[in-house]
């Protein structure tokens, strides 16, 4: 590169630390070693020389249009793929063959045209040997002009539009070169070509490209001793293009938009696969958040449902507090006199006429209650667990970049499977009779806490039947209380209305204390069922909410590079 003014190295300096930025970004944020090898080789090829690299289908004539360029049949020419790597022609006081890879050698020819400028002959994009093309295309990055050679009598093929699109994501700067114009009948055939050529051109690269119809061969011919056939070769306005156009500044124009075009590029491709990802997480969040809405209104349909069963309980202790009350009205009366003496009889008859089976009743109730909550539990984890198998199932079914290899969507799937497999496990290991038992035991253990009852092991039904037997003792204590000697027609009455109050008080009690526990004990059942399905569910949430985090940092951070890149290639324009 011949030397540059003061405004042209800083240009190149601050391109050169904004590339180098840009490749510390795409590291840390996992691009492969393809793409990183990509954009260094675009960063040291701003201290070489300007690279015009030659593209096209097999048998188009590339290496036909080179030789024409440089004057001499220096490269092999035919109907077959006759290039079989990427040769590299530099200028050299000697013809030299320097082997760099086995895709990639290097030719030294004492040519004037190649001390300014390297020209790259391509192997055919549709060559049979399918690694041709994969070199070609991993090779057209380096490049900063590139010509794109289509035949006459095949032009704009579709193998042709597919490695143009390619070539114009690199947002490489392109030349189309339409060869073989000798093989056409007249100038209406070639007019039709080009206007066919040039129209398809701009439509697939959304530009107004230059078009150059030529003929190599007459051109290399009219150079080697027979000039009679420049004119037909047509092939003077290209190279007064490559000879005016790619002036000094023209190629110091493209050689620092080149790397900025890879820079680019790459920078698109990983927004892109940070949409994607956002996207994907967004999916993600909206699936979480419907859990959570979800397990809120399990709660509360489950209080709503709880409140409903409960007062089934309840309503056997009110008719309980009934039958007292009429057991009352019929034994306290002058009549019953002498079996109001009798304590031991007043206590059998309570618990037979009043008690009753309220306590088997009253158990029968709660474990309804909790059958239903087991019931319930189970099918929100069913619930739970369609709803991750549905998600698996739509990820597995969409497409979504793969470009950044820092374990984003193998962590992802890991922990959805994770999580899914955990939920099934506990679907199909969800043992109804344990967790009702669970149920019970706490729901009994809580009903002897809140009575201060020492039940032992024994049942739910047992512990409210020593309760109530309890209220029993308690109240015909209040109705026999005092010396029964003096009972007599006054007395009785008020015996009897002082028994049906504190019978009301005691059942009373009985009712909130035993309401009090089975609410406290169930709202916890409640609450450790939604906590169970939140800590199978936590790993992912985690980890979607602290991804979510970092991708939008990166990116904003991606998004301000770009800026700066656009802001850059302004600058470049200018020059």
């Amino acid at each position: 590169m011949h030397i540059l003014n003061e405004r042209q190295e800083a240009l190149l300096k601050d391109e050169r630390a904004m590339l180098n930025e840009l490749r510390a970004v795409l590291l840390r944020f996992g691009a492969t070693a393809e793409d990183d090898e990509t954009l260094g080789r675009s960063i040291r090829q701003l201290d070489e020389l300007f690279m015009l690299v030659v593209v096209g289908e097999f048998n188009a004539g590339k290496s036909a249009l080179i030789n024409a360029l440089l004057g001499q049949r220096l490269l092999k020419e035919g109907v077959t793929p006759t290039t079989t790597r990427i040769n590299v022609l530099r200028y050299g006081q000697n013809a030299e063959h320097q082997v760099v890879d086995e895709h990639q050698h290097i030719l030294l020819f004492p040519v004037e045209m190649l001390s300014e400028i390297s020209i790259v002959d391509t192997p055919g994009t549709n060559a049979i040997i399918r690694a041709h093309e994969v070199i070609t295309a991993q090779f057209v990055p380096r490049s900063d002009l590139v010509l794109f050679v289509t035949s006459a009598d095949r032009p704009f093929t579709e193998s042709e539009r597919a490695f143009l699109e390619r070539i114009r994501d690199w947002g490489k700067k392109v030349v189309i070169v339409i060869n073989k114009i000798d093989i056409l009948q007249n100038d209406q055939e070639l007019q039709e070509i080009e206007a066919f050529v040039l129209e398809s051109a701009r439509s697939l690269l959304g530009i107004h490209p230059h078009v150059f119809p030529v003929s190599a061969r007459l051109a290399l011919r009219a150079k080697q001793g027979e000039p009679s056939y420049w004119a037909e070769s047509r092939f003077g306005a290209l190279e007064q293009y490559i000879r005016d156009t790619l002036d000094e500044s023209e190629r110091l124009r493209l050689k620092l938009l080149n790397p900025l075009g890879v820079g680019t590029h790459l920078l698109g491709r990983y927004l892109g696969e940070v949409a994607s990802r956002l996207d994907l997480l967004k999916a993600d969040l909206d699936m979480l958040a419907d859990v959570d809405a979800q397990l809120a209104l399990y709660k509360e349909d489950m209080r709503r449902e709880f409140a409903l069963r409960l007062s089934d309980a309840e309503k056997v202790l009110f008719e309980m507090e009934q039958r007292g009350d009429d057991y009352l009205d019929e034994t306290f009366r002058p009549a019953r006199f002498l079996d109001l003496l009798n304590k031991d009889r007043i206590q059998r008859e309570f618990a037979l006429r009043v008690v009753d089976n309220a306590p088997q009743e009253i158990e029968r109730r709660v474990n309804e209650l909790i059958d239903w909550m087991v019931n319930a539990d189970l099918r929100q984890w069913r619930a739970v667990t369609e709803h991750l198998a549905e998600r698996r199932r739509a990820h597995q079914e969409r497409i979504v970049g793969g470009a950044m290899v820092d374990g984003f969507h193998y962590d992802r799937e890991r922990l959805m499977e994770s999580v899914g497999r955990e939920a099934q496990r506990v679907v199909e290991s969800y043992d109804k009779a344990q967790e009702a038992e669970i149920i019970a035991e706490g729901a009994r253990l809580a009903v002897a806490v809140s009575a201060a009852v020492e039940v032992g092991a024994i049942g739910l039904g047992t512990a409210i039947t020593i309760l109530a037997t309890t209220l029993a003792a308690d109240v015909t204590g209040v109705v026999l209380a005092g010396s029964v000697a003096i009972l007599g027609l006054f007395i009785i009455p008020a015996r009897r209305r002082r028994a049906k109050a504190a019978l009301g008080a005691k059942v009373s009690a009985l009712r909130e204390s035993l309401l009090r526990a089975l609410r406290t004990h169930f709202e916890r059942e409640i609450e450790r069922s939604v906590q169970r399905i939140y800590e199978a569910v936590a790993p992912y949430t985690r980890f979607v909410r602290a991804e979510h985090g970092k991708l939008l940092e990166r990116q904003r951070e991606l998004q301000q590079l770009k800026g700066e890149l656009d802001r850059l290639r302004g600058r470049v324009m200018e020059i």
